[in-house]
């Protein structure tokens, strides 16, 4: 199997290492801007301006930074191998659309005919339900659940235990704080806090 490179060695970085780990990589690396030496016992051997010169071919690469606006901003300026990992205990509907450089984690469910976009985060634990949209760039935070036929925009963050219920649009560019229950569709960005979820002032 391929090497496999993991921009970002924080907190976020570290649980890819071990969804990589469990998908048969042995060869993990980092690449991080602020950090040296190794993380969990992985090498960091770069910083993002080795990114061209470590794209030989043979090489996979994954984002583990948590922010969906620098891995946003990542994944357009690099062209390499971006890798789609999926933790061996997510459940994934046999027609489910995963996109690459996405990263589905531990004990989360994406069910039949849901559509992950590009570089996502299904984090611990969530669901995404039957028939969902969920666009590129976005976080699924730990236990967060998505009703059927929900459409998420891009760049949004849905945070831990939060609740969409089935038949909702949520824009783009919105962050939906921990917690909240969404009952209504979102038509305009921001962040939305509270049950029923509001917008923040």
């Amino acid at each position: 199997m391929n090497r496999l490179i993991i921009i970002g060695a924080g907190g976020h970085g570290k649980v890819v290492a071990d969804n990589a780990l469990k998908n048969g990589y042995t060869n993990i690396c980092y690449i991080d801007d602020n950090a040296k030496g190794d993380v969990i016992g992985f090498p960091i051997i770069g910083t993002s301006t080795d990114i061209e010169c470590l794209n030989d071919g043979s090489t996979d690469f994954i984002i583990g930074i948590g922010n969906n606006a620098v891995r946003k901003m990542i994944a357009e300026k690099y062209r390499v191998n971006w890798v789609t990992l999926i933790h061996p205990s997510a459940q994934i509907a046999f027609n489910a659309e995963i996109g690459k450089g996405s990263v589905v984690m531990a004990n989360a469910v994406v069910n039949v005919c849901a559509k992950i976009g590009e570089h996502c985060i299904i984090n611990t634990g969530a669901i995404v339900e039957h028939d969902n949209v969920i666009e590129d760039y976005v976080h699924i935070s730990p236990n967060a659940a998505l009703g059927g036929t929900v459409h998420i925009g891009d760049n949004t963050h849905v945070g831990i235990g939060a609740t969409v219920k089935n038949n909702i649009n949520v824009c783009s560019e919105c962050t939906i704080g921990a917690g909240a229950v969404v009952v209504k569709n979102i038509t305009d960005n921001g962040t939305y806090i509270g049950v029923p979820a509001r917008k923040m002032d």
